[in-house]
């Protein structure tokens, strides 16, 4: 299935969520797509509870992309 990346974009939308993804050209860093198109490199932590499950995302804009 070629289109998962645009599903869960989409679906991350629908929620009224952010949508990140990984590239190879921006390091260790993260872009997180807002439903607007607006478009961001953030650093990334991922907060979890005692049992290890994730809670919570938690990002630091790094730049603003302009694509």
């Amino acid at each position: 299935m070629n289109n998962i990346h645009e599903l869960g974009r989409q679906r991350a939308f629908e929620l009224g969520n952010p949508f990140y993804s990984k590239h190879e050209d921006d390091g260790d860093y993260y872009r997180k797509e807002l439903p607007t198109g607006e478009q961001y490199l953030v650093a990334v932590t991922i907060v979890t509870d005692d049992n290890d499950m994730p809670v919570k995302v938690e990002d630091t804009i790094i730049k603003k992309l302009s694509l």
